[in-house]
């Protein structure tokens, strides 16, 4: 199975304008779909659509299933009768016209409304809604553990589980129920928001389909521990007895990092996993498989062979790498849910072992513009070097911006410059670079749309290793134009990607 050529936007729906404080599911995220229509591209990548536990990040979820309820859109709610205009007008605290998000504003703001809109639902009468919210809540098996979890972080204040009372964290069945009965209503609150958000991003997803563009997600492979699928799954997971991690995953001293990254989150017992023949992943791969079209499996090293840290150092230098479990986890995906269009982020201290198990799944790699002009040696992540199979990118989520890294870059004075190959000077040197990303070989280019506007650092998603301050950027109205549409579009036609009804092209093994 391979890509057919084609190119899309990465922007994650946090990142989108609104009068709400940050960017959700509603008109707005429906104006992008049109502009990406409009553009000739046929994918739109985000990030996780994950409720982050800490510092924002959607990299480390309370649930790896759930939704985030700040993407819900208070306009969709008084679409469907649940709150009045007057409901969700905006407060103080959250503006339109901020480039950042404020997570606890817009937190503030926006449970305040889904309150609102759970009390009249729950007092009113909604018969078809109710019908929709007892099927969703029947199909989504995690919903359960998920919404329990969530009930009892409001309740104790979001700590820690492992500081909850020692009977709810070794999970006695008669605790359990007793705390469903004291937290009914707050149970309920949970499924009812996960139901709204399943509920509107499936519309925005069919509007996009529609439209020939398909969904690209991302699924990070590590969980939090502070999480629903840790609490209920702790056989899974290298605990202690009081449910502390014992071993936590990070990478070591990189391009990002001379310390390298520890991350925090808890490893996987690799051997329980496989007596389940990895029953967890494949319920994670189906949901993620049911929601996205295309999906890129965070840090897929890590299936190779992961950095494993003790749970007691203070930074990941002192871990060691472990041996992980190669293909296993998807082929058993793969015989319960048939092929998986995947793409293997293949970035970060890559061995051919990753490349060769990348190879034996069939799934395209990455390749970043900004890596192969850092070096005078690394022609890996040069245009020229792409292959068909991958997937390129001028950057990511994690990079500079395109303008930012080109502006900071400091070319060895003793050599000629490889990039001199690509830039020629002018003001429209992000355009340069895009192109260059555009005519390769790869048959997908993926582009930042802070790339596409030429913006500089100032709109950097996220700097690895920095606790705070990341995930925040977002586009302002006015930023997302006629004009920027037609300069993409002339770019896609002129590099023979645009949007094709069938992204996939399967090919005889």
């Amino acid at each position: 199975m391979r890509f057919q050529r084609s190119s899309g936007v990465l922007c994650h729906i946090t990142s989108l304008a609104g009068d709400y404080g940050i960017g959700d599911l509603g008109p707005n995220a429906f104006a992008f779909v049109d502009f990406l229509q409009a553009a000739g591209q046929g994918i739109w990548q985000i990030l996780p659509l994950v409720p982050p536990s800490a510092c924002d990040s959607p990299y480390s979820g309370y649930s790896a299933f759930a939704g985030n309820p700040l993407m819900i859109s208070p306009e969709l709610l008084v679409q469907d009768g649940l709150l009045d205009a007057d409901d969700i007008q905006p407060s103080e605290s959250v503006s339109a016209d901020s480039s950042k998000v404020d997570y606890a504003a817009v937190a503030e703001f926006k449970q305040a409304i889904l309150r609102k809109a759970f009390d009249r639902f729950t007092s009113g009468n909604y018969p078809q809604i109710q019908a929709s919210l007892d099927q969703f809540v029947a199909g989504a098996s995690w919903l359960d553990e998920f919404a329990r979890f969530e009930a009892m972080m409001r309740h104790f204040g979001n700590s820690d589980w492992t500081q909850w009372p020692i009977e709810i964290v070794r999970r006695f069945s008669d605790a359990i129920e007793n705390w469903d009965q004291k937290l009914r209503d707050e149970i309920d609150f949970s499924e009812f928001q996960q139901f709204i958000f399943d509920r509107q991003w499936k519309r925005l997803k069919a509007y996009a389909n529609d439209r020939g563009i398909q969904m690209y997600g991302d699924m990070p492979i590590f969980v939090a521990h502070n999480s629903a699928d840790v609490w209920a799954n702790q056989d899974l997971f290298a605990l202690d007895m009081f449910g502390k991690p014992t071993l936590v995953a990070g990478v070591p001293p990189d391009y990002f990092s001379k310390t390298g990254q520890l991350w925090g989150n808890p490893q996987y017992r690799w051997d329980v996993l496989e007596s389940t023949d990895y029953a967890w992943w494949t319920a994670r791969f189906r949901g993620a498989l049911q929601q996205f079209d295309l999906l890129r499996v965070d840090h897929f090293r890590g299936f190779e062979a992961y950095w494993e840290v003790p749970a007691s150092a203070k930074t990941a230098v002192s871990g060691r790498w472990v041996i992980g479990p190669g293909a296993k986890p998807f082929q058993a995906a793969r015989r319960k849910l048939g092929e998986l269009p995947m793409i293997a982020e293949d970035l970060g201290m890559i061995t051919e072992a990753v490349h060769q198990l990348r190879d034996e799944l069939g799934f395209p790699g990455m390749r970043v513009f900004q890596f192969g002009f850092d070096t005078e040696e690394d022609d890996f992540h040069r245009p020229r070097s792409y292959t068909e199979r991958s997937v390129a990118y001028t950057g990511t989520h994690d990079n500079d911006t395109l303008v930012g890294w080109y502006r900071s870059r400091k070319p060895r004075a003793d050599a000629p410059d490889p990039l001199d190959e690509i830039v020629t000077g002018g003001d429209d040197v992000h355009w340069q670079m895009i192109d260059a990303v555009y005519q390769s070989a790869s048959d997908t280019a993926i582009v930042p749309i802070q790339d596409f506007l030429g913006l500089g650092n100032e709109a950097k998603m996220n700097m690895p290793g920095k606790a705070d301050g990341n995930w925040a950027w977002r586009l302002t109205p006015g930023m997302i134009t006629d004009d920027l549409a037609d300069r993409i579009r002339e770019m896609t036609q002129s590099s023979n990607r645009m949007a094709s009804s069938d992204r996939l092209v399967k090919e005889p093994a």
